[in-house]
């Protein structure tokens, strides 16, 4: 499986970003798929998944303002992102949102910086 998220860019507090990724090669769990993400320094969390079919988790950072979906039609799950704040920089990624199910291979992730 390859996992490629798009979308990231530069965007002042409060601002509003959608993030994708797509995901190809071998048959892929979308129902668990979440995204993460890693600030510099820090270790990687998740901040949005699908822990089984339609239920969804948020980290209490981004509950209210972001939201994740997806279309399996297209092996692709969205994060949109609402009233970004500086704390939101970091890169993201999408993986496998289940804990201590087994992970596909990290993508590459796309940055989001959040700044005036």
């Amino acid at each position: 499986v390859q996992l490629q998220a798009s979308g990231g860019g530069l965007v002042q507090p409060g601002g509003s970003l959608r993030l994708s990724c797509a995901a190809s090669g071998s048959p892929v769990r979308m129902n668990v798929m979440g995204w993460y993400r890693q600030a510099p320094g820090k270790q990687r969390e998740l901040v949005a998944g699908f822990i089984s079919g339609r239920t969804t988790k948020y980290a209490d950072s981004v509950k209210g303002r972001f939201i994740i979906s997806r279309d399996n039609s297209k092996n692709t799950v969205y994060l949109q992102m609402n009233n970004l704040k500086s704390d939101d920089t970091a890169v993201y990624y999408c993986n496998v949102a289940v804990e201590d199910w087994t992970l596909y291979p990290w993508g590459q992730g796309t940055q989001v910086t959040v700044s005036s």
